[in-house]
C-alpha cells in the first residue's frame, strides 16, 4: 500500500523527528494567520489553542490541489506556564523575561496534532489529539539566560526553549512524551493514523535501512 504523508509545517525539528522515525513525507507549509485564527475563537486555554492551530494548518494544506490523495498532518505547540499560554517570544527582551521566570520551575508543553485524509477511497478522517508533557527547568544564572537568548535559538520556539538543541542543557527532566516537547509525537501520529485505517508501517521509508 502506497500512502503519501504531507507535513503541514516548516519546522526543521518536526521533519527531523519524522525522518529519524523512518517515516517518508513531504513538506507543504500553510499560510494560516495564527493570530487571526485564535482571535476568531475567543478565549482558549493552551491545550485547546494548540489543537485549534494544528487543525487550521492541516485543513488549509489539505484543501490544496497538490494535497489530493494524501494524508496531511498539522501540528502546533503552545507552552502553558503560570496559567498563561505562551507561543514564540520573537523578541529578545520577551524571551529573557519569560526564561527568567521559568528557571527552577515547570510548565506544560501542549502539542496539537491534526490529521486529514484526502485519499480517494480513504477514510475521509479529519481528527486530532493533543500530546502534553511537563517540562522541569534547571536553576539558570542571569548570565546563562542572557547567553541562551543571545544564541537566537529560543526566539522562534514555543515557550522560548528547546529540548533538542542548546536549551536541552537547562532542562532537568520531562514527564510525558519528550517528542511532544520537540513538536510532534510519533506515538500520537501512530494513533491518528490507526483511526484513519493506516498502519504507521505503511509510511516507513523503504529506501532507508528499516
Amino acid at each position: 500500500m502506497t500512502v503519501r504523508l504531507i507535513l503541514a509545517s516548516k519546522s526543521p525539528a518536526r521533519t527531523k523527528l519524522l525522518a529519524e522515525a523512518g517515516i517518508d513525507h513531504s513538506i507543504l507549509v500553510s499560510d494560516v494567520d495564527e493570530a487571526a485564527v485564535v482571535a476568531s475563537y475567543g478565549d482558549l486555554d493552551a491545550h485547546d489553542t494548540s489543537l485549534l492551530l494544528a487543525r487550521a494548518k492541516a485543513e488549509a494544506v489539505a484543501s490544496l490541489q497538490v494535497a489530493e490523495d494524501a494524508l496531511v498532518i498539522g501540528c502546533d505547540s503552545v507552552f502553558e506556564f503560570d496559567g498563561e499560554a505562551h507561543g514564540k517570544p520573537y523578541e529578545s527582551a520577551v524571551a529573557i523575561e519569560r526564561i527568567s521566570r521559568m528557571r527552577g520551575r515547570f510548565g506544560v508543553l501542549h502539542t496539537g496534532h491534526w490529521l486529514v485524509d484526502t485519499r480517494d477511497g480513504g477514510s475521509g478522517a479529519t481528527i486530532g489529539r493533543v500530546s502534553s508533557a511537563t517540562v522541569h527547568f534547571g536553576a539558570m544564572s542571569d548570565a546563562e539566560v542572557r547567553d541562551y537568548v543571545a544564541s537566537g535559538e529560543p526566539l522562534q520556539c514555543a515557550g522560548a526553549f528547546t529540548i533538542d538543541g542548546l536549551g536541552g542543557a537547562f532542562i532537568d527532566r520531562v514527564d510525558g512524551d519528550p517528542h511532544a516537547v520537540v513538536g510532534l509525537s510519533i506515538s500520537t501520529l501512530r494513533s491518528l493514523l490507526h483511526s484513519a485505517g493506516v498502519p504507521i508501517t505503511a509510511l516507513w521509508d523503504k529506501s532507508s535501512s528499516l
